[in-house]
């Protein structure tokens, strides 16, 4: 039965699972097995391959930033305030972020920076010289384990959330908002930034105006797929009249999940294991709305297109684009679907009993060895989270950002307790995964930390 392949297939793993049924199964399927329907979760006290977490000193600063499994450390570069090679100091509220590979043999870093207000752009390029958010870039040496360069990239855009990497080497950074400027300037784009220099700052207007936040682009096909931090929100895909050349224009669709009566389908509530197939897609007429027009979530729901709660993250990984609901699911603490662009079929591949288990899911990134890391943002305890080789959810990391009176040497950032902050960012290095670098909103951090990966699931 299409739409979704019945409706009991929702409660298809409620009956209990045996240990041999979980062992035939791959890890993310044994992780929908041991999660759907079941009674809230304990979260485990540590992964079983990692170990527990503990204390563990910036390799710069000498503080206890963070807790991590044994084995692991890291070091912090890019702090707010901190000045960069071409002499501007860090924006703050550090946000998404991607890692490239460069010619000779570094990483480039792309990040984002959730900035609003219209107080001056902090360089240029600058869509709206009056807006204060925008990108950054840093290079990242992974043989002698140390930031090099970094620099100023774009700006004069909003609230510049998540976004995403190109198979061609750019990353796209999109605007979480639909703001005006004072002057009357729209916002709520996307915009592509090369990780070697400078952003575009023309808007790619045709891949839509609403509150962006994540992209995942398909490499087989070139196929950009948007979320958008909304409710009611839909899930995009982005045609390219030329692949790679997003520039040159294209068609913005939003998915359809079948119904009997071709109405909009909510997935608000849908736990883990729930599946969608024959999934199809209806065309957005007016991406680019004007204020007083009806928005392109709206305009998909009128055609059937499919509604969820405030999408987030998106990352390409394992063949799959994987999706994030921050506040959907049973609980209202997060989804985690996959999507598979090939079979056009997709499922909940976790939904979060509870805030204990998994508290608002926001960005998200797939390892190199497959495995997926989900950045945190609730209400109390930021924890980096990772899936098991087993299909268990576990705590990987926690925030313990706490400035001390009188603040760091060298530093501008305030003295206070910052570990309530969201995780954003998370990527690995693209050339061996050797090390995952992640930021901390605020006081805006970034971190590179490094470990026995292969040892677990990550």
């Amino acid at each position: 039965m299409s739409p979704i392949d019945g409706v009991d297939r929702r409660n298809l793993l409620r009956g209990g699972v045996t240990a041999a049924a979980l062992a035939a199964l791959g890890p993310l399927d044994a992780l929908g097995a041991r999660t759907a329907g079941a009674a809230p979760l304990a979260k485990l006290p540590a992964s079983p391959d990692y170990g527990p977490l503990h204390p563990v000193r910036d390799a710069t600063t000498g503080l206890e930033l963070l807790r991590l499994p044994r084995g692991f450390e890291y070091l912090s570069y890019g702090w707010t305030g901190d000045v960069m090679s071409d002499g501007i100091p860090t924006p703050g509220a550090h946000d998404g972020m991607a890692a490239f590979r460069r010619g000779d043999g570094k990483i480039s870093l792309v990040r984002n920076h959730e900035r609003g207000g219209y107080t001056g752009a902090f360089t240029t390029p600058a869509y709206n010289p009056a807006a204060t958010g925008g990108t950054t870039t840093l290079v990242f040496d992974p043989d002698a384990g140390a930031f090099t360069d970094s620099w100023a990239s774009l700006s004069g855009t909003i609230r510049n959330c998540a976004g995403g990497p190109t198979p061609w080497g750019t990353w796209l950074t999109c605007e979480e908002t639909t703001e005006l400027g004072p002057d009357g300037t729209r916002h709520g784009y996307v915009f592509e930034v090369p990780h070697t220099g400078k952003g575009d700052p023309r808007p790619l207007r045709q891949m839509g105006r609403f509150s962006h936040e994540a992209v995942a682009v398909d490499p087989a096909t070139g196929i950009v797929y948007l979320t958008e931090d909304a409710t009611p929100s839909g899930l995009y895909r982005y045609l390219p009249t030329v692949p790679g050349e997003l520039a040159a224009g294209g068609v913005l669709q939003m998915l359809v999940i079948p119904t009997a009566d071709s109405s909009s389908y909510s997935t608000y509530t849908d736990g883990t294991g729930t599946e969608y197939r024959d999934l199809t897609w209806v065309t957005i007429d007016n991406p680019d709305y004007a204020p007083g027009e009806v928005r392109p979530a709206l305009q998909g729901a009128a055609s059937g297109g499919a509604v969820f709660r405030r999408l987030e993250g998106a990352w390409y990984g394992n063949e799959r684009i994987y999706i994030v609901s921050t506040s959907g699911g049973p609980a209202g603490q997060g989804q985690v679907f996959e999507y598979d662009p090939a079979a056009e079929r997709m499922r909940v591949l976790f939904a979060s009993p509870d805030a204990a288990v998994l508290n608002n899911p926001d960005n998200i990134c797939v390892s190199p060895r497959g495995g997926i890391v989900l950045c945190e943002d609730g209400s109390s305890g930021e924890y980096l989270h990772g899936l098991t080789t087993d299909g268990v959810i576990f705590p990987f990391a926690l925030n313990q950002v706490v400035i001390p009176t009188g603040g760091v040497p060298g530093k501008t950032v305030a003295a206070g307790d910052y570990s309530g902050s969201e995780w954003c960012g998370s990527t690995f290095d693209p050339r061996n995964g050797n090390w995952l670098f992640v930021n901390v909103q605020s006081p805006g951090i970034t971190f590179a930390i490094t470990g026995p990966w292969r040892t677990g699931s990550l």
